[in-house]
């Protein structure tokens, strides 16, 4: 008999007096059916309406139904899906899971592993596909409308997300705020949904340096993203322009990338072009925001291995598109000023290239121009000196 080899712990239980009651006392049991009657409630355990849950379930379930066997009753699709939104939202501990749910503590653990490559695979056709030309200039018209700042499809950033250090990994994963992260690359549309993300980069290495290492970069580089033709501004008579990404000064300048001009020596047209850059690329950094505040497991280190760390990202960028289309969130609902400024950083300065700083130029002429301006942007920059 295996219990009976020397050195080997023998085990007390086959199923733990505790955990055997879970249908009795468990939190899926006890708890959910009182939950769906009350649809604040539920939104607030689940980060989700009902109605929406109810339309995750059935887009999961064909990957999270298990069979019964002869030695134990499976766990249902439902109950796999809230054990992994209870982690994403509440960032707990497997062990704190553990007594709410009455499952074991590694039975959690492949659950929310198995869970969250489940909603990345399924979700990311539906919430995020790969952009056509149609879709940019969709994107380009959101947020001309918003931002004013037209010809662009999207503002780019990277997220660093908090994890514990994994073993023999030097300082690959310390980061420029002094802890250790992998990062979350991300390009938004002006709805605060992600259009495209690069995930799982060492926390050291540099926001430039990771778009031109990404599948991304290199489509951007090669021109292979599908972009629109150059189209001139709304209301000018100049040169087209090319389609552009909003970011800030840790990004190489290029033609379909715009970022701030340096701090020093800014005159108006300069100081123009920054706040309506700035005012394009707060819908990337508020829709980390949303997706921090919403899913409470990136307000902690991540107590996983970086593959698995991968996989809760991809699972909560899904569940952010996801929720974004099907509950159409509130700024409101989620406590966050979106109308406020970003600051720029202007710690990592990069070179910029000669074809970048023309369509620069086309932008803070346009900007400056009375087809462009707003009528509040000169008292704002007069108020920023």
């Amino acid at each position: 008999m295996l219990d009976d080899e020397p050195g080997r712990k023998r085990r007390r239980f086959w199923v733990h007096p505790i955990v055997a009651q879970r249908q009795q006392k468990g939190q899926f049991h006890k708890l959910f059916n009182d939950l769906r009657q009350d649809s604040n409630k539920f939104k607030s355990y689940c980060r989700m309406s009902i109605e929406t849950f109810d339309h995750l379930l059935i887009c999961l379930h064909p990957d999270l139904n298990f069979v019964d066997t002869s030695m134990r009753r499976s766990i249902s699709a439902e109950q796999r899906l809230l054990v992994t939104l209870r982690f994403l939202a509440t960032g707990n501990s497997f062990a704190s899971l553990h007594f709410e749910f009455l499952l074991g503590i590694s039975t959690i653990s492949g659950i929310v592993c198995h869970t969250c490559k489940v909603i990345w695979q399924r979700l990311r056709e539906a919430v995020m596909p790969t952009p056509t030309a149609a879709d940019w200039l969709r994107i380009a018209a959101g947020f001309n409308q918003s931002a004013q700042f037209p010809n662009c499809i999207g503002a780019l950033d990277g997220k660093h997300i908090r994890v514990k250090k994994p073993p023999h990994s030097g300082s690959r994963y310390f980061n420029y705020k002094q802890y250790f992260s992998v990062v979350l690359m991300a390009l938004a549309d002006s709805d605060y949904k992600f259009v495209i993300v690069d995930i799982g980069a060492y926390g050291s290495t540099s926001d430039s340096r990771i778009l031109s290492a990404s599948r991304m970069g290199e489509r951007l580089r090669q021109n292979q993203l599908a972009l629109p033709e150059p189209s001139r501004l709304p209301g000018s008579a100049g040169p087209p322009a090319p389609f552009v990404i909003v970011a800030d000064e840790g990004f190489g300048l290029s033609p379909h990338l715009m970022r701030p001009f340096p701090r020093r020596d800014l005159d108006d047209r300069k100081r123009i072009f920054n706040y309506r850059l700035t005012r394009a690329r707060r819908y990337v950094e508020c829709a980390f925001g949303i997706l921090s505040s919403k899913w409470r497991v990136f307000q902690s280190s991540i107590q996983m291995k970086p593959d698995n760390v991968t996989l809760v990202i991809q699972a909560c960028v899904m569940l952010h598109n996801f929720t974004r289309i099907h509950d159409a969130s509130t700024d409101a609902d989620l406590g966050l000023n979106m109308t406020s400024s970003v600051s720029l950083d202007l710690s990592r300065p990069g070179r910029p290239g000669t074809a970048g700083l023309a369509v620069r130029e086309i932008f803070a002429d346009y900007f400056s121009s009375p087809e462009g301006a707003l009528s509040w942007q000169m008292d704002v920059i007069r108020g920023s000196r």
